[in-house]
């Protein structure tokens, strides 16, 4: 019997989570005290339910938790697809690890744009990130070539960051105009982190196959 793979099962119990608390009478209030704020780890904000998830796991807590079915429809296309890419060459226990340390490392970005939020972060698109951050590494066409003593792969690495903060940047800009707030920080640091884990994860990988 085939077993579930890694990507699969994070998809599964990312969905169950978000849509149980989608239909939740008290939708808003497990997402401002399951969802990851910055200013709880500045000391700038008390939590009122005895119930609230430690601050401390709240960068992965938050990523089982969307602001509606199209959040969460397009963050697990994003993450379905390249995440089952991305754990063919990573493995399973790879894949995880990757998504796990994204999930810090966009709450440690967000949380460094904007120290003092009071804002919920919700979702699993900094997460997701780091997963499409690998993908691209690995499986995305290297055509930038070497500037001066500027290794062709290091450009290209540098190439992708630039692309994504470029991107993140301006849909954050047109968001905002529409009044909707987006963790675009988050966005861009666990994508950085997906292009920084992306070769040591598969070279941790092949040296334990």
């Amino acid at each position: 019997m085939r077993s579930l793979s890694a990507t699969t099962a994070i998809v599964a119990i990312t969905v169950v989570v978000s849509l149980l608390v989608s239909v939740a009478p008290n939708t808003l209030e497990i997402q401002y005290l399951a969802g990851f704020l910055p200013a709880r780890l500045t000391g700038g904000v008390a939590m009122p339910a005895a119930w609230t998830v430690p601050a401390l796991l709240t960068p992965l807590s938050s990523t089982l938790i969307h602001a509606g079915f199209f959040h969460l429809g397009m963050n697990m296309l994003m993450l379905g697809y390249t995440g089952r890419e991305a754990e063919r060459a990573l493995g399973g226990k790879g894949l995880i690890t990757l998504y796990l340390i994204g999930a810090y490392a966009a709450a440690a970005t967000q949380w460094l744009a904007d120290p003092m939020s009071t804002a919920p972060m919700i979702g699993a698109s900094g997460a997701t990130s780091a997963v499409v951050g690998a993908y691209s590494l690995l499986f995305g066409r290297q055509r930038a070539k070497a500037i001066g003593p500027i290794p062709a792969p290091v450009v290209h690495i540098a190439w992708l960051a630039a692309a994504w903060i470029g991107l993140n940047l301006l849909m954050g800009f047109a968001f905002v105009q529409g009044g909707v707030d987006v963790a675009i920080w988050a966005h861009i640091g666990g994508f950085l982190v997906g292009l920084a884990l992306a070769r040591p994860l598969l070279l941790w990988r092949w040296r334990h196959a």
